[in-house]
């Protein structure tokens, strides 16, 4: 197909499908070329996917009718919009798809389920979110091929059922330790410098995200700078934060290798010869 005529068409006359179809093709080979460790094909090919009609369309579309924070403003006010504004919507995101300066999120509220605390939000405005959403669809596919095989959140095609089944698959039969942690504010203490840095990427996409991270926080009509963490309310806020726990897997079982199994007829001896310990003798 012809993507150059794409934007002729009305919004809810464009060929969805085939659009779909276009990304896709080429998200594979992104996914190839990063499987393979080249570099300069990955780069090269994210160009292409960012400077697509088809990818422009889909973004916008993914921001403006798919996603849940449709009817959610950002510091602009621009949030439902209609046929027209979609479309050109669009026209600016491919215009300018990649930008080294972003308007300042707006800080929301939301209770926490459970807790009385409340935890904050930064809502883009609409254009910078289907650039995120952009810049998504073609950094994914390149992370998608490096990530370890046991990370599920916030993942294409897993869900926490997907978690669910790998923890019983490898505890069924077998005695394991688990480790059961949670990372304070994980979203919020992100270092900027350290995940740029991890990127890798071409300059004029770095660029784009450190300005979506340093754009600030909109709160209660007052500006506050933002030095560290990504927004939650991002559409690449998710993929940021994978990108940045990257390797934490591998860390955790270098620092606690597995053990070697005791013999079952070994267990009560061992487990006898070190009771009581040395400090409850002679009490």
């Amino acid at each position: 197909m012809n993507t150059s005529a794409t934007m002729m068409y009305e919004w809810d006359q464009a060929p969805w499908c085939e659009l779909e179809r276009s990304v896709f093709k080429l998200q594979k080979r992104i996914y190839r070329a990063s499987s393979r460790g080249d570099v300069k094909a990955v780069h090269r090919l994210q160009r292409l996917l960012i400077k697509s009609k088809s990818a422009a369309l889909i973004a916008a579309r993914r921001v403006a009718q798919d996603n849940q924070g449709k009817k959610t403003a950002g510091i602009d006010g621009l949030a439902s919009l209609n046929s027209q504004q979609k479309l050109e919507l669009a026209e600016r995101v491919k215009g300018n798809p990649l930008i080294a300066k972003a308007k300042p999120v707006r800080r929301v509220w939301i209770p926490k389920p459970g807790k009385d605390e409340k935890r904050p939000l930064g809502i883009p405005v609409m254009e910078d979110r289907a650039r995120q959403a952009l810049a998504k669809l073609a950094m994914e596919p390149e992370w998608e091929a490096k990530f370890e095989p046991n990370s599920y959140g916030f993942r294409p095609g897993r869900s926490c059922h997907d978690a669910v089944e790998a923890i019983f698959d490898q505890m069924r039969g077998v005695p394991k330790y688990v480790l059961d942690a949670d990372i304070a504010k994980c979203f919020d203490r992100i270092d900027h410098n350290a995940l740029l840095k991890k990127l890798g990427t071409f300059p004029a996409l770095r660029r784009a995200v450190r300005a979506w991270l340093k754009a600030g926080v909109m709160d209660g009509g007052e500006l506050f700078p933002t030095s560290e963490g990504t927004p939650q309310g991002g559409v690449v806020s998710p993929l940021l934060a994978n990108i940045a726990l990257h390797g934490l897997g591998t860390a955790i079982e270098s620092a606690f290798p597995e053990c070697k199994r005791v013999p079952p007829d070994r267990r009560l001896t061992r487990w006898k010869s070190s009771w009581p310990p040395d400090w409850a003798k002679g009490r």
